[in-house]
């Protein structure tokens, strides 16, 4: 690949990089991927996010084909969010990640308070 194939690339997957990359994204996705949540329940599982920051999130995510929305006409009316096909095929890579963080959240710590101690020093 020349280098103009390869900045054309990183410009067309970039958004889509950042949409999926997104914390909140992973974080709602990994939920979801247990099957369909109700806004307030995803607000309260989800922690540190706001309302607003939750609405703007799940509409992306709708807006890219990765989770549907459906209202019940009930009252008050009910709204479920759930996985797509295509965002199922996300839960993947997302859960995959989500171990890996897991697995090695302590050693990273470490390596920070190293790295720090020598910044410092």
């Amino acid at each position: 690949m020349s280098p103009h194939e390869i900045t054309a690339g990183c410009r067309s997957v970039t958004p889509l990089l950042a949409r999926i990359g997104d914390k909140w994204t992973i974080l709602i996705v990994m939920l979801l991927s247990a099957g369909p949540r109700r806004f307030n329940e995803i607000k309260r599982l989800v922690d540190g996010i706001s309302q607003r920051m939750l609405t703007l999130t799940l509409r992306n995510l709708e807006r890219d084909g990765l989770v549907t929305r459906t209202v019940f006409p009930t009252i008050p009316p009910r709204v479920d969010y759930a996985l797509t096909p295509l965002g199922q095929s996300l839960r993947v890579p997302v859960m995959a990640l989500g171990r890996w963080v897991t697995e090695n959240r302590d050693t990273m710590e470490r390596s920070r308070t190293a790295f720090d101690g020598r910044e410092g020093a």
